[in-house]
């Protein structure tokens, strides 16, 4: 009996692994449909026929990217109430200013009087601040911002009474001194998000950029609005606003305790921030970045006065600070900004701030005119806001444990130094020599800032070398800067 071959098994193709299950059966079924055209339908198949896998599409980058930073910061419980009361709390500090000056000249005719009182309520400011910053860091926010706000609120109040009631010149510096004990709500407000987010530095970055947009959205607002509620009712109405937004912000701010940090009590009985490294010189460069505030202010001021448009100057200055406030928001949506060092971002931010500083000047001699140079103030002020964001964040970097609210007060008392120091310098200037030399003032301090900075940011360097920062990556996480590099002094 011949031996009949055994019939050739059909060839299958290989199924590739990417392959999911359906795929895979429709390729068996291609190859038998091939092999075998006249072989009877598999109804089992028809049955069951699978159906079609939905379309792989590219994913499609959403219109709200930009803001998904800013979302994920109020996405925690909590963080929308105390962003609230503290904008309510911090928009009086642009207001307290301009409605003394109106009140006090107004009710006493002299504009000198008005200058000495609010004078001496910043010199108090600058010497309270770091205190009470102290007591909030041992004892916790609620407990001493609350009393601290009620405090100062009271002696906006006897300072309106005493202009109201003309009493004697003295009692004005007495009842405006009160004013010091203002708690620094937006150090307070900063404190929370580290405390939220001390594992995100990303978030914190975005956090600190939204506080310092905050800042100049204030800054930008407060005087307008005392402007307005003292001239359209009446002269105290400006103080009386600003004493209860005051009082209500730091109640709902301090009312919110899940997200209060825990205060450090006897732990915050260790060394001034001032002993830190680097932050001497740290808040030496926030003075000089003051007297660019100050400068720039008063130079504005005059040279708007000179060219007979003196009402517009409000608006100007308003436009640098919208700058900022922009420039400030935009930083914050930039998670790459976060990345690296902020001791080797900040020369970089201060060279651009410096660079940008020129335009008000160069407009104001090329030209002469206030629309040219609100677009000039327009584009310079989107350089203060990332030396701010920076220089804050290396200021909560650098301040020990514990410590963290005197070392943003501390940071603060520098700026109202420098504030107050580039205003008397720009005044001076504009006085003997003329307004349009005034502008050199604020592009000095942005260059003087510029090399304070960058030595700072170049000892802190040879003095540290690798093993700090090594040892400040590991302790804190984040960039090499944080209060696990502190004990290596």
């Amino acid at each position: 009996m011949p031996i009949r071959p055994h019939p050739k098994a059909p060839d299958v193709p290989d199924v590739p692994e990417s392959l999911d299950a359906h795929e895979a059966h429709d390729a068996h079924d291609a190859h038998d449909a091939h092999d075998a055209p006249n072989a009877p339908p598999d109804r089992t198949r028809l049955t069951t026929t699978p159906s079609p896998s939905p379309p792989l599409t590219p994913p499609r980058s959403s219109p709200a990217a930009p803001l998904a930073p800013y979302r994920t910061l109020f996405s925690r419980p909590g963080t929308r109430a105390f962003t609230l009361g503290n904008l309510m709390a911090r928009l009086p500090s642009g207001m307290f200013g301009v409605s003394a000056v109106i009140m006090i000249a107004g009710a006493r005719g002299s504009y000198a009087l008005a200058g000495a009182v609010t004078a001496t309520g910043l010199a108090a400011t600058a010497v309270a601040g770091p205190w009470t910053a102290r007591l909030v860091d041992r004892y916790g926010q609620a407990r001493v911002a609350v009393p601290a706000a009620l405090t100062a609120a009271l002696g906006s109040l006897a300072l309106l009474l005493c202009v109201r009631f003309d009493a004697p010149d003295w009692t004005l510096f007495a009842a405006y001194a009160a004013t010091a004990t203002t708690p620094n709500t937006g150090g307070m407000s900063r404190a929370r998000w580290r405390h939220l987010f001390r594992e995100d530095p990303a978030a914190v970055h975005t956090a600190n950029s939204f506080e310092q947009a905050a800042d100049e959205l204030c800054f930008m607002l407060g005087p307008v609005l005392a402007a307005f509620l003292c001239g359209s009712l009446f002269p105290e109405a400006g103080t009386l606003v600003a004493a209860v937004l005051l009082a209500a912000g730091v109640l709902v701010f301090a009312a919110q305790r899940a997200t209060e940090p825990p205060p450090a009590g006897a732990g915050a009985r260790g060394r001034s921030p001032l002993r830190s490294r680097g932050m001497p010189m740290l808040l030496l460069t926030l003075a000089a970045t003051g007297a660019v505030f100050g400068a720039m202010e008063v130079v504005t001021l005059a040279y708007a006065d000179a060219r007979g448009h003196r009402s517009a100057a409000g608006v100007i200055l308003a436009l640098q600070a919208a700058g900022s406030c922009a420039a400030g928001l935009a930083y914050g949506a930039l998670r790459t900004a976060a990345k690296g060092p902020a001791g080797r971002r900040l020369p970089w931010c201060l060279l651009a701030m410096t660079g940008l500083m020129t335009l008000p000047g160069l407009s104001a001699w090329a030209s002469g005119s206030l629309v040219l140079l609100a677009a000039a103030l327009l584009c310079a002020g989107t350089g203060t806001a990332p030396t701010m964001v920076t220089a804050m964040t290396l200021v909560q970097r650098r301040s020990p444990e514990g410590r963290l609210n005197e070392g943003m007060s501390l940071a603060v008392t520098a700026l109202l130094t420098g504030i107050a120091a580039g205003s008397a310098t720009g005044g001076s200037v504009v006085e003997h020599l003329s307004p349009r030399t005034g502008y050199v003032v604020p592009a000095g301090a942005a260059a003087l800032a510029l090399l304070l900075g960058t030595a700072a940011s170049r000892g802190r360097r040879s003095e540290s070398g690798k093993v700090e920062t090594l040892t400040a990556r590991r302790v804190d996480g984040i960039d090499g800067e944080g209060p696990g590099d502190v004990p290596l002094e």
